[in-house]
């Protein structure tokens, strides 16, 4: 995708309100199809199959050690968002801090629906704290800086695979880079306490859950992002 120009801008097609109607309705048929693609595609989410899971995890929370079972918080679902903040770094990962600032305001309705959220960090609590209170975020975060949780769910990688060059993330072998990357992931637990995952998304999966994406998409300019520079633009929200 190109990046937009004013030029392009000042040459765009301009017409009568009638002829703008006419293709605007002929437009929302197509948008109408992928409405209901989207609603089947959901669907078709929902019927993947299940994966217990064995491991017991503990994380660091702000109320002590917490097992994956306890973090749902008395609900039946949870939604993990894989926070890139390493335990060396002092600051988490700009571009899941531009995801995380869309994540204070949903648990609130989430918690309505069955359903709790948190972002894990392999980072300390103390420095996922100190880093949530610059950025006035009032969503839950934990660290899983002691378990394979991040390993195991192909948000970090550990040194022996990022030195082999080559590790799978996003259902695939791909060529090293980081040793954390940004991804999501959906668990349920039944009333025996059992927990499964069920779903998980990477990459590009997760720009469904990024609502500034969602509303520029829906402008002239769209992201207008320099292709091969995708958030080259992007600060973290206290330094614009």
């Amino acid at each position: 995708m190109s990046q937009v120009t004013d030029e392009s801008l000042r040459k765009h097609r301009v017409v009568s309100r009638d002829e703008w109607n006419r293709e605007r309705a002929e437009f929302l048929k197509k948008e109408k199809a992928f409405s209901r693609q989207r609603e089947q595609l959901a669907e078709e989410r929902r019927a993947l199959p299940w994966v217990k899971v064995e491991k017991q995890y503990q994380f660091d929370t702000a109320e002590g050690r917490q097992t994956l079972a306890e973090l749902f918080a008395g609900q039946p679902q949870l939604v993990v968002y894989h926070f890139m903040f390493k335990p060396e770094a002092e600051s988490a990962c700009m571009h899941c801090s531009f995801w995380g600032d869309h994540y204070s305001s949903p648990p609130v309705h989430l918690n309505h629906r069955d359903t709790t959220f948190v972002a894990i960090s392999r980072a300390p609590l103390t420095k996922i704290e100190a880093f949530r209170k610059r950025m006035g975020w009032t969503f839950r975060w934990v660290s899983s800086g002691n378990t394979d949780f991040n390993y195991d769910y192909q948000a970090s990688f550990t040194p022996a695979q990022l030195q082999s060059g080559t590790v799978f993330y996003n259902y695939a072998n791909v060529t090293a880079g980081p040793a954390d990357r940004e991804g999501i992931s959906v668990f349920i637990k039944n009333e025996a306490g059992e927990v499964f995952h069920t779903y998980s998304a990477y990459a590009r999966g997760i720009d469904m859950v990024n609502a500034t994406y969602q509303i520029l998409d829906l402008t002239p300019k769209g992201r207008n992002e320099a292709p091969g520079a995708n958030m080259a633009w992007l600060k973290y929200h206290d330094k614009y």
